[in-house]
């Protein structure tokens, strides 16, 4: 059976972005990013509905974003859709879905997108498919 887990996403962030390294040395960048849509509601008047996503970045690709990405920049993000399972404080099992982004592409004005004018894309630049390992989780 053929199965597709792939995520295609352009929004803003809704936070600065938060950069880790684990103890195995991998940087990992996460951060939350909104997407809208507008439509008209039952009574005809424009509405817009936000949906948040968590983004998780490895590697190169997490010192990218941390080094360029800050609250309010427009991005695109392609990824895959991905639930890990961890426990709180009082030892109750949580779930926790997120993107792990395996490119992203800084979006918007030259300049305006990108510090000191580097230019609007971070390339399609690509990341670590970055699997958690036992103890590793970054947050």
């Amino acid at each position: 059976m053929a199965s597709l887990n792939k995520c295609m996403l352009i929004g803003s962030l809704g936070k600065d972005v938060e950069v880790k390294v684990t103890a195995t040395g991998q940087s990992v960048a996460s951060f939350s990013m909104a997407t809208s849509e507008k439509f008209k509601g039952k009574s005809g008047e424009l509405e817009e509905k936000t949906e948040w996503h968590n983004i998780v970045l490895w590697g190169r690709l997490a010192e990218i974003a941390g080094e360029y990405l800050s609250k309010g920049k427009t991005i695109y993000v392609e990824g895959r859709l991905q639930t890990r399972k961890w426990q709180d404080k009082n030892g109750n099992d949580r779930y926790t879905t997120e993107i792990v982004g395996e490119k992203m592409q800084m979006l918007g004005a030259k300049g305006g997108a990108a510090a000191g004018g580097a230019g609007d894309t971070a390339g399609a630049a690509t990341g670590n498919s970055g699997g958690y390992e036992q103890g590793d989780e970054p947050f």
